[in-house]
């Protein structure tokens, strides 16, 4: 097996790369062997100071005009042809980090550059200054950038997410200052030296690496006008109470334990490659993938045998080998989680049946687990992980009231031969996007929009994410003693 080398993280501030502080007998680990690949890093106050003073510095509203948006955009597209460059480097760091086979790692890691041109073109086609209709009075509408931003990422994304985040946020103006998760800091370091070697106006893309205690400095400080987290539930609430305090601009992506309605006119070869798809995609590690599968009672034993029986078929291995179907759980501390989640299952009456053959290696490696029986209304942890729980339900009605008694507001699936009926109960579901038939990662649509309902988190997803998320509106103009009030 290849070596578990990855880059050694280090900080990038006040555009300088610096060295971190290493924190005391703690490693990062390769997910696939336990072996240490990196001494664990922090960021000490001193040099978050030094971060927060630069990035408050750099930070105007800009000019942007047509020239000035150009060149900007000329930047990004210079940071997707070094991403091209790097893209099996960039893959292979995913997998080695995330757990993620690198057969999956390759194709996101040569989206990237896709979804950093698409930023560009946006940056050019979307005017920041647009006219108003005023009966002939110069009033216009400026989007302007929030200010400096705190984007915090996870690390079962670890090379898209901070790319994605921190394009839009510097297309919009807003001077950066990326915290990955300490689980996953090497990816977004090469993302960075990728936006760096481009050349990037002073101050705009800042990075440093610790624990929460980091982030949690980040977004109270009162220079950070916009934080933008996609994450665990718990540290999204502690990111919003610490932004009430001066009412910072939030865009939180959360998770939840996101309902599969399998209707009873599904076809079940379809609902399970759909389900198994969903519950092994990044090995379940994503916010979006399906957790609580809702089946008409007719249905659950042939659905349980056709899900069990593609399971059983998957190959579990070493994340670099490009014929595995599930690599391991990212890291110790949610492998525990994971455990713990699977066990308060089977303590709510589910059974547990982990038929995939686990490889000869000293990971933090999970069958692909269908626990089947417990109480629905019970079984509300967020499990992100290759695990879904199977329910019976006796009509649409039910499973609709279970689905939306402890919503996830994130994603939902729906299982059904007639797609209109599929369509109109997905539509019921309180969630920003449901997909119908299928459990896919990209968008459903070229204008896809995901809102963020209730616990999922603040915000959304959509098109023109710079302008959406990271600008705010301003109206300037001349007045007139016309107008009616």
């Amino acid at each position: 097996m290849t070596s578990n080398a990855i880059p050694r993280p280090v900080n990038y501030i006040a555009d300088d790369w610096r060295e971190c502080e290493t924190v005391p007998d703690a490693w990062n680990v390769d997910p696939n062997t336990r072996e240490p690949v990196h001494r664990s890093v922090t960021t000490p106050p001193a040099e978050l100071e030094r971060a927060l003073q630069h990035a408050e510095r750099v930070y105007d509203v800009g000019r942007w005009d047509d020239d000035a948006r150009r060149q900007r955009a000329d930047v990004l597209e210079r940071a997707a042809a070094i991403m091209e460059t790097r893209a099996e480097e960039i893959a292979r760091t995913d997998s080695l980090t995330s757990g993620t086979p690198i057969s999956v790692t390759r194709k996101v890691a040569a989206f990237l550059p896709a979804r950093i041109r698409s930023t560009a073109a946006d940056l050019v086609r979307i005017p920041r200054v647009q006219a108003l209709a005023a009966d002939g009075r110069d009033v216009r509408l400026y989007r302007v950038p929030w200010g400096p931003a705190a984007i915090l990422t996870p690390w079962n994304g670890p090379s898209f997410i901070p790319a994605a985040k921190v394009v839009s946020a510097m297309a919009a103006g807003c001077p950066v200052v990326l915290k990955p998760s300490e689980h996953a800091p090497s990816s977004a370091q090469i993302i960075v030296e990728c936006f760096v070697q481009a050349g990037l106006p002073s101050g705009s893309l800042q990075l440093v690496h610790g624990t929460g205690d980091v982030g949690a400095t980040l977004t109270a400080d009162p220079r950070i006008k916009i934080v933008s987290f996609t994450g665990g539930p718990g540290a999204g609430r502690a990111i919003a109470r610490a932004g009430a305090e001066d009412l910072k601009v939030l865009q939180l992506e959360l998770g939840g334990n996101n309902p599969a309605l399998v209707l009873d006119d599904a076809d079940i070869e379809v609902a399970a490659d759909g389900l198994v798809d969903g519950m092994t995609k990044l090995n379940g590690q994503w916010c979006e993938g399906p957790g609580k599968v809702l089946a008409h009672r007719d249905l659950v034993d042939p659905l349980f045998e056709a899900l069990t029986e593609r399971v059983a078929k998957l190959v579990v291995g070493h994340s670099l080998d490009a014929d595995v179907d599930v690599g391991p759980v990212s890291n110790a501390p949610h492998f525990q989680t994971l455990q713990r989640r699977i066990d308060g299952l089977r303590d709510l009456g589910a059974a547990i049946h982990r038929p995939a053959r686990l490889p000869d290696l000293d990971g933090f490696f999970l069958s692909p687990t269908v626990a089947a029986g417990a109480d629905p209304a019970q079984a509300t942890a967020e499990l992100f992980g290759p695990v879904v729980s199977l329910h019976p339900v006796d009509s649409d009605e039910e499973a609709l009231r279970i689905a939306n008694a402890n919503p996830s507001g994130l994603d939902a699936y729906v299982f059904g031969a007639d797609t209109d009926r599929a369509i109109d109960v997905g539509s019921r579901i309180l969630a920003g996007e449901v997909r119908v038939n299928g459990a896919k990662l990209a968008d459903l649509g070229d204008d896809s929009a995901q809102s963020f309902w209730g616990p999922a988190g603040i915000g959304g997803h959509g098109p023109a994410e710079s302008v959406r998320v990271f600008c705010g509106d301003r109206v300037v103009g001349v007045d007139s003693p016309d107008l009616p009030l």
